[in-house]
């Protein structure tokens, strides 16, 4: 196949593409498994030019007026949205998703962060606190260098959500993709250099987990922002706490989707498979626990299933295919294994399977207990487990058991059902009537083991930044002695 998505070198430091001096990173097409782009990875000279590059840039950067900040990324956002065809078809080879996913989905969702937070820059002020004569006033100042960790599921989309806001704030990024899908940032930064981003306030390294934690210790760091699985967001929290840095960390989960008898049956069921099959399920905020109420339990598996059955499998550049291959062989392998084990365990196989090559098909388990494995642990695949119950006190009891709370669903046409379990729900993000919407005007983000703190919204903003308080004193001193 004909494509070009090798980029003009593996890193971009200090406003320059940059040539690797680390070990290979082949990037491959999870179609074809073809290499597609041969990078190479940082090594730690790189990394520490890289964020010295960041901090000598940022002074000035946040010294820049709020509104000239935005206007670089609203200016970004623009140019994403002209180019969206061929962005798209780069996100597709580096990823595996559908074209007709990534035109709409991802690029655009990282286009409209760009245009939120370029707009908002200049709107956030501090306030004046009224002391009697005196009074005291505060600023809220950028961090300084904010290290960006991405994940492969949505890549370009993580670049833009993270660096929107840490760069409106006038705060310098580094950036590490996610050594499976490590393009789409590059691009990011060519993108923000054209629309006027000044050298060294936007850098992307390459690497594995070493040079993620390269980048978390280096002395200049002040903040860290991971998406990821829990087990490394575990690792680099606690390594980011050794110096005091802020962190934002989107981790895992086993969201729970919660549907009511009296729901919209079509509706449930078209959030069930969105909330599960979208990007061949490789999302962290997904609704993999389904509970059903058990009157309409049997009618709602037989419309999955019916749902399911004309899902268009096959070549992502192909735009009536729906669902696309797993990114690698090895995330392929660990779903298989998870859906063997569903079985081992005595659910019920409703459609899909292992499948084949790069495909894992839309896979449904039914007559699943809350303690199988296949219910209590992420799958990061097109798996989904449906459960029964019986009352609303004990499914927002079981959902609640959980280690995690990233997202929850719940369907129903009772108004203040859906308000009253929404609020019941141990979740960051939860939908009524509705699933995976994430508005960049909407805060996002985790609560127990899927993570701290939120990206997206005016939220967001105290994540990338830090309030200074100034007291102003309008008399004398009255010093006791």
């Amino acid at each position: 196949m004909s494509h070009d998505a090798q980029p003009q070198a593996s890193l971009y430091i200090d406003g320059g593409f940059v040539e690797g001096e680390g070990a290979a990173l082949p990037v491959h097409y999870p179609y074809t498994g073809e290499v597609i782009a041969l990078l190479r990875e940082a090594n730690r000279d790189q990394v520490a030019r890289a964020t010295a590059a960041a901090a000598a840039a940022q002074p000035a950067w946040a010294a820049a007026r709020p509104v000239e900040r935005g206007r670089v990324l609203i200016r970004a956002a623009q140019i994403i949205r002209e180019r969206a065809e061929e962005l798209a078809r780069l996100e597709t080879l580096d990823t595996g998703k559908p074209i007709q996913e990534t035109r709409v989905a991802d690029w655009p969702s990282g286009a409209d962060a760009l245009e939120y937070f370029g707009g908002l820059a200049p709107t956030v002020t501090g306030q004046m606190i009224p002391l009697g004569g005196d009074f005291a006033y505060t600023i809220r100042e950028a961090l300084g260098v904010c290290v960006g960790i991405g994940a492969w599921n949505y890549p370009s989309q993580i670049a833009c959500w993270k660096a929107a806001p840490a760069l409106a704030m006038g705060n310098a990024m580094v950036f590490k993709p996610s050594e499976e899908t490590p393009l789409g940032a590059l691009k990011l930064a060519e993108i923000l250099a054209e629309a006027g981003l000044p050298p060294g306030i936007f850098n992307v390294v390459q690497g594995r987990g070493e040079i993620g934690a390269a980048l978390v210790t280096d002395p200049r760091v002040a903040k860290v922002s991971l998406t990821g699985s829990v087990a490394t967001g575990q690792r680099v929290y606690a390594s980011a706490a050794e110096g005091m840095r802020h962190v934002t960390m989107e981790l895992g989960g086993k969201s729970p989707l919660i549907v009511f008898d009296d729901a919209s049956l079509d509706d449930a069921v078209g959030a069930a498979v969105l909330a599960n099959f979208y990007s061949s399920g490789q999302i962290c905020s997904n609704g993999t626990r389904v509970f059903v109420q058990n009157g309409i339990l049997p009618e709602f598996l037989d419309r999955l299933a019916e749902r399911v059955a004309g899902v268009r499998i096959g070549d992502p550049l192909d735009e009536e295919t729906q669902h696309g291959p797993i990114v690698s062989p090895g995330q392929a392998a660990k779903i298989r294994a998870a859906i063997a084990r569903g079985r081992d365990e005595g659910a019920r196989l409703v459609c899909g399977g292992p499948g084949e090559g790069p495909f894992v098909p839309p896979t449904v388990f039914a007559d699943a207990s809350d303690d199988m494995w296949i219910v209590r642990e992420e799958i990061f695949g097109p798996v989904m487990s449906v459960l029964g119950f019986s009352s609303e006190d004990e499914v927002v009891g079981r959902a609640n058991a959980s280690p995690y709370g990233l997202a929850a669903g719940v369907f129903t046409r009772d108004l203040a059902r859906g308000h009253r379990v929404a609020a019941a729900l141990q979740a960051g993000t939860t939908w009524i009537n509705a699933y995976n919407l994430t508005p960049v005007e909407a805060p996002f983000g985790g609560v127990k083991l899927s993570g701290i703190g939120r990206e997206n919204s005016a939220a967001a903003i105290e994540h990338y930044s830090q309030l200074k308080s100034v007291y102003v004193g309008m008399g004398g001193v009255d010093a006791p002695y």
